[in-house]
């Protein structure tokens, strides 16, 4: 064999390996402490002498070893002109290759380097953007996917109800369409049921909404099971509805009403409590002409909320003279606020008189409402509607305020000016500011105190409630009288009566109907008894006792006899307005 081509004088790889590691350092990311750099240095370094010696030359070391540093991450355009630019200064010195070729086999050498350099790095870029395109592709696959499931949950969600997982109600409003402006329909019938629990508040309140939604749940699967040829929904709540299509009678409604009412009161085993429910259901069965989901859905829930006010634990069947007499009691307790700002409310005025001597002691003040379009409304028209909606609030501070303001034209310079009286609603006399509103009405006007008096109710009297017996108190020490209203007609405790803030009782006008008839009649001779035992009673309080509902002369005389005080009703005089009952005073 020949000699070597390279000569090796002396061998240093290790001092060649630590400097071309400190070239490189820094020129990319590397996953690699300095040690295991220099040692994969070193590891190329020996075999880049090698290749300069061997006989043949072998350019294929060259291109291994650029393509090694690729994948290594020396992968940089820095990183490889450094590799170049130490292997050529500094190689051949270091390790101290001697040979006429030498720097020929250099240049070729760095010129293979860098070729399997090249190569390595395009074929990693191209392996790198091959695994982009199909990450893409997966991506792009698992988002159609994602998305696809995401629309049909969508739909598992816009069709139906996710904790009972009955239709919802948009599908329900879907299927009474159909059932209504559907081909050839018009000649059918349909029925709806409206159903919600009763008193499920109490549940969710007093065991918690886990246990109130597992109970809706029993219910929804019982109703499903009871009548699984009926398309049942939820609404949302304890709210549920039914679809009975094609029905051939109201009956048929009816039986399906029933059925549920029945599924639902079956006791139920409910996270280990066992529940029983009841539930009301409004009924609705009428012919597809002429009708519309919204009317049909509208007229449920009213009916609904007649078998509630009725108790529950029932139907009710919709009856539309009942449900326009509604809608007109609706409108006029909606038209009570425009009424008060366009002053169409006004104060008619009934005598209160002494049995003694006739004298005018004070006039009831009383409601009325000039309707533009019904006429002239009495109070029972319209008081009802503004308690049950809380505008009695409103309409009584009215009331209280224009009465004071006209009794103190009466009362300006008279020392026998008539009080005036006013009830007080059972909402107004709860309210935590009744004390100041009294003042400040009777700070305006210069009303008297002695000159107000306000009637209350006796039940609202002998209710446990302290509030409102203590601001009558407050009142009745400014002097303002207090007077119980249509008394012995609620269920009074007497021995409570003398600690009550009360001057004056009503004496409700069903105890004086009786005296119309002669005094030797049985049964008036008994009214004529309680209404002497009434009178002494109160007398014995120091109350003072007025009748109401008084209309002859004969029960006048016959009350004045028993020591009634005074007395109330068509023969002392019918409401009128105050310029009729009074003069101003010049």
């Amino acid at each position: 064999m020949g000699e070597p081509a390279v000569a090796v004088a002396r061998t240093c790889p290790g001092a060649f390996a630590r400097a071309w590691a400190k070239a490189v350092s820094g020129t990319s990311y590397l996953p690699m402490t300095q040690a295991q750099l220099e040692a994969l240095l070193q590891r190329l370094t020996e075999r880049l002498a090698g290749a300069l010696q061997a006989e043949p030359f072998d350019l294929r070391t060259g291109q291994q070893v650029g393509a090694e540093l690729v994948a290594a991450h020396i992968a940089s355009a820095e990183g490889l002109g450094r590799t170049i630019e130490v292997i050529q200064l500094r190689l051949v010195r270091d390790l101290g290759l001697v040979a006429d070729d030498v720097e020929d086999r250099m240049a070729r050498l760095l010129a293979t380097v860098a070729t399997g350099y090249a190569r390595a790095l395009r074929d990693r870029t191209l392996d790198e953007q091959e695994a982009i395109r199909r990450a893409a592709m997966v991506a792009r696959a698992q988002a159609e996917r994602a998305l696809r499931d995401s629309e049909a949950r969508f739909r598992h969600q816009a069709t139906h109800d996710p904790l009972t997982d009955l239709p919802n109600r948009t599908l329900f409003t879907e299927r009474l369409s159909a059932a209504i402006d559907g081909p050839g329909r018009a000649a059918e019938r349909v029925g709806v049921c409206f159903l919600d629990l009763d008193r499920f508040k109490v549940v969710n309140d007093s065991l918690g909404h886990q246990v109130g939604d597992s109970l809706l749940v029993s219910v929804a699967q019982r109703l499903r099971g009871a009548l699984g040829d009926h398309l049942v929904a939820r609404l949302g709540g304890d709210e549920f509805v039914i679809l009975v299509e094609r029905t051939g009678c109201t009956d048929d409604a009816v039986k399906v009403a029933e059925a549920a009412l029945a599924a639902v009161s079956e006791p139920a085993l409910v996270d280990g409590h066992e529940l029983t429910v009841s539930a009301s259901i409004g009924i609705v069965e009428r012919q597809v002409a002429g009708t519309s989901p919204g009317e049909l859905m509208r007229a449920a829930d009213s009916t609904l909320h007649w078998a509630k006010a009725a108790g529950g634990a029932r139907w009710s069947l919709f009856d539309a003279d009942r449900n326009r007499r509604e809608l007109a009691r609706y409108a006029l307790s909606a038209a009570i606020p425009g009424a008060l700002d366009r002053g169409e409310f006004f104060l008619d005025y009934q005598p209160l008189t002494s049995l003694r001597d006739g004298t005018l002691l004070g006039v009831e003040a009383l409601v009325r409402w000039r309707h533009p379009e019904l006429g002239l409304l009495r109070p029972d028209s319209f008081i009802g509607l503004a308690e049950e909606t809380g505008l009695i609030v409103r309409l009584g501070s009215w009331v209280l305020a224009e009465a004071c303001r006209e009794a103190s034209t009466w009362s300006a310079g008279r020392d026998d000016a008539p009080f005036v009286s006013v009830n007080l609603a059972v909402r107004q006399l709860h309210r935590p500011d009744l004390v100041r509103e009294v003042r400040g009405v009777l700070a305006r006007t210069g009303l008297p105190p002695e000159r107000l008096q306000l009637e209350v109710t006796e039940s609202t009297m002998m209710s446990t409630v302290e509030e409102p017996v203590r601001a009558l108190r407050v009142l009745k020490d400014l002097g303002v009288r207090i007077a119980i209203d249509d008394f012995g007609t609620g269920y009074c405790n007497l021995a409570y009566l003398r600690d009550l803030p009360v001057t004056e009782l009503k004496v409700a006008g069903e105890f004086v109907a009786g005296l119309r008839a002669p005094a030797a009649d049985p049964a008036s001779r008994t009214d004529e008894r309680i209404l002497a035992s009434l009178v002494s009673l109160a007398h014995a309080l120091d109350l003072t006792v007025t009748v109401e509902g008084v209309e002859t002369a004969e029960q006048a005389d016959r009350l004045r006899a028993i020591g009634c005080d005074a007395a109330q009703g068509w023969h002392f005089g019918r409401p009128a307005p105050a310029a009729h009952l009074f003069a101003p005073h010049p």
